[in-house]
């Protein structure tokens, strides 16, 4: 592994992706989901947060200038 993840960060990743499925199956994110919530309670995570070191680029495509 190159790079230490976020606790319960693989959880959260694998429920995320889960719902994201063009093939939903609302048993096994709800089995992802129930893993989560384990993992957060046995760890005590009070929140969580997607940034990480600096911010992402966005381009606006619908900038006008002048």
């Amino acid at each position: 592994m190159e790079k230490l993840e976020g606790v319960c960060g693989q959880e959260a990743l694998e429920l995320l992706n889960c719902v994201t499925t063009s093939s939903f199956d609302q048993d096994k994110c709800i089995t992802l989901l129930n893993s989560l919530r384990k993992c957060v309670l046995d760890k005590k995570v009070k929140k969580f947060s997607l940034a990480e070191g600096k911010p992402a680029k966005v381009q606006d495509t619908g900038n006008k200038q002048g």
